[in-house]
């Protein structure tokens, strides 16, 4: 949801190892099998000659980015540290949030509320896994 959510100033790009780090194993497993990589060769392809809309940049660099991802990362997916990375990510795109939209009060304006609750949202998981 966060990827298409309008008033926010994160750097959206942050999402994608977010994603990679938190995704459920089936959504991996999908990704790297056969499918997964015909379905980010189209879409590499649709983007290369121009066809494929902006909102689906970052769903696509997700694909590619599990793809092609090492062993050693994939396999922090489930582990304490993975949830470590997850919550300092997380961090970072919560501070990138508030201080952009001028403090917290300001973020839950009409424009920035469902920006403001995503972000609570992938913080408070990572923290709940920790603790």
């Amino acid at each position: 949801m966060l990827m298409f959510a309008e008033g926010t100033t994160i750097h959206k790009s942050l999402l994608v190892p977010l994603v990679a780090l938190q995704a459920p194993k089936d959504v991996i497993s999908w990704t790297k099998g056969d499918y997964g990589q015909w379905t980010a060769f189209l879409g590499l392809l649709l983007r290369l000659l121009s066809l494929l809309p902006g909102e689906l940049e970052l769903p696509l660099s997700t694909m590619l980015f599990v793809s092609i991802a090492p062993y050693q990362f994939m396999n922090l997916r489930g582990t304490q540290d993975s949830v470590i990375l997850s919550l300092a990510i997380a961090a970072y795109l919560a501070f990138q949030h508030f201080t952009g939209a001028g403090g917290v009060r300001k973020a839950f304006d009409r424009g920035a509320v469902v920006a403001t609750l995503c972000i609570i949202c992938i913080t408070l998981i990572p923290l709940l896994f920790l603790l």
